[in-house]
């Protein structure tokens, strides 16, 4: 008895230097929370809370900034569906494109490396540069796109100068820059296990039915941080409007985060765009939770079952 009573002090002692240990690990990591994510976070809704150009000292106003945007902006409304749009569009296609082309890089081709580089690379091209270059393929008189459109004996197109082609035009870009999505999928397929595709090809399924029973369902956890990932960088788009289109035509791709930089850096209302801040982390917060929500209906834990 004396001998168990020993082990289990011992035990007892090693498990307590073990939590002491992780816990000081985890030092670092909460105080890069605390003074990068949460502090950050308290002063932006106080300076929201104010009418405060950065020059000046700020004046208390409470809540009539988000008063002011609900109620009297003129561009907010425009503002939040440009934003939900482009990134609906850019989504649903980033995730079709990368998982379609990660399937194909996963196969057994010629050169696979250099085809796996030539999709990730444009992910790692500067944003602005990518834009720029996009343009041109755009351009309304002389771009590659609308020559091959005359070619065929189609009218131009305004791609980015038209309030009802811009916004797709951009998601179109947003899509062809997915590359990082496009190796978390492949990553995610080479670990599907080879012996489930052998066992459902003996019972005589097709690809197709091995893809929606096996090979989604088992990579269902990798298209949850796709999506999510996705949805939050999508949400968060300014890159196109600064380079392109400066919020137009009209008020077709005033981006949410373009709005916010118009209003900070532009007419210096800082008060104002901190408030508009708020507004897009409510936003992403709501279609964050919307995802983690519906997530146990469709993804599949390493056993098969579902979540």
């Amino acid at each position: 008895m004396e001998i168990i009573n020993k082990t289990t002090r011992r035990r007892s002692r090693i498990h307590s230097s073990e939590e002491r240990v992780a816990y000081l690990c985890l030092i670092p990591a909460f105080l890069g929370l605390i003074f990068l994510t949460y502090a950050p976070l308290v002063g932006v809704l106080g300076i929201s809370m104010t009418n405060w150009t950065g020059l000046t000292k700020p004046e208390f106003v409470g809540f009539e900034n988000y008063v002011n945007l609900f109620t009297t902006d003129p561009y907010l409304k425009d503002s939040i569906i440009a934003t939900i749009y482009f990134a609906v569009l850019s989504v649903a296609g980033s995730m079709i494109y990368s998982l379609f082309i990660a399937m194909l890089l996963n196969r057994k081709i010629p050169a696979r490396g250099f085809f796996r580089a030539v999709f990730y690379v444009p992910y790692v091209l500067p944003a602005v540069a990518i834009y720029v270059g996009w343009s041109w393929l755009y351009e309304a008189n002389f771009g590659f796109f609308n020559y091959l459109l005359s070619e065929m004996g189609l009218d131009k197109v305004l791609f980015i100068a038209d309030s009802n082609y811009v916004v797709p035009s951009l998601s179109l870009i947003a899509v062809w820059l997915s590359g990082n999505l496009i190796v978390i999928f492949l990553a995610g397929l080479q670990n599907v296990p080879r012996v489930y595709h052998e066992a459902a090809e003996m019972d005589g399924a097709n690809g197709w039915k091995r893809l929606r029973h096996i090979t989604l369902p088992t990579i269902s956890p990798i298209i949850f941080y796709n999506l999510l990932m996705s949805l939050i960088a999508n949400l968060q788009i300014i890159t196109p409007a600064l380079a392109l289109t400066n919020g137009g035509p009209g008020n077709s791709s005033r981006f949410m985060t373009y709005l916010m930089y118009d209003q900070a850096f532009v007419n210096y209302k800082l008060g104002y765009a901190c408030a508009t801040t708020f507004i897009i982390f409510a936003i992403l917060a709501a279609f964050t939770a919307v995802l983690f929500k519906t997530s146990s209906r469709w993804i599949f834990s390493e056993g098969g079952d579902e979540k």
